[in-house]
Order: C-alpha cells, then sequence, then structure tokens
C-alpha cells in the first residue's frame, strides 16, 4: 500500500452560509467516512483550519494500492454524489518525518471500525 494526500472541496451543491454539519446528508457523509476509516483506507481527515464554517476544503491522508481505487470508494460517499463536495486531487505522499508513528497508529488497527489513535 501507498500513502496519498487527498484534496476536496465545497461542491456546487454546497450550501452557502451553512457550516459542515449544518449541511444536508452531513451524518450520512460522516458515518461514510468512518466506515473508509474503519477499513484503513482513510488514515486521517478533516477540514482545514477555519474552512468548516464557509466553503470547506479538507485534506485526507489515505492508505491504498493507487489513486484509482481512493477515487473509486470516494465517488460513492454520499455528499460526493450529491456534488456537495468534489475530490480535486489525489497525489503520492512521501512520508519523511514521523513515519514510524504513523505505522504506530496503523498498526493498532484492531480490524474493520477500530482504529485507535494514540498520542506519540
Amino acid at each position: 500500500m501507498s500513502y496519498y494526500a487527498v484534496t476536496r472541496n465545497a461542491g456546487p451543491a454546497w450550501t452557502d452560509g451553512k457550516g459542515a454539519f449544518e449541511q444536508p446528508g452531513a451524518s450520512d457523509h460522516a458515518a461514510f467516512m468512518n466506515i473508509l476509516a474503519g477499513e484503513g483506507l482513510i488514515l486521517f481527515a478533516g477540514p482545514l483550519a477555519g474552512t468548516e464554517q464557509g466553503r470547506i476544503r479538507v485534506l485526507l491522508i489515505a492508505d491504498a494500492p493507487s489513486e484509482a481505487d481512493i477515487r473509486h470508494r470516494l465517488a460513492s460517499d454520499p455528499w460526493e454524489l450529491a456534488q456537495r463536495v468534489v475530490t480535486t486531487s489525489v497525489e503520492p505522499w512521501n512520508l519523511f518525518v514521523g513515519a514510524q508513528r504513523l505505522t504506530h497508529v496503523v498498526a493498532l488497527s484492531s480490524g474493520p471500525g477500530k482504529v485507535v489513535l494514540t498520542s506519540p
């Protein structure tokens, strides 16, 4: 598997004036992303600071065999299907500093639906 940095931005269906948690389908989107995290595809995810209150911009760190695998899985996100968010880039990520911490976190995963994050 390889690491990828994924960016997603508010899409044409994003409701301006509402934050991320006030958007239609927020709970369905969250449930979907939690499934991907539980499967180990998404290691880290969250909005870039401050954007969760406006037109959201999100950074994901994914662990997958290819860019195509990530795009295929994210295409099923209820927010992607509704064009509330769009995946704008999927780029290979070379992790140099802190790799042992990430390996430690991934190793603590205890199966589907269970990702344990610990402090270094």
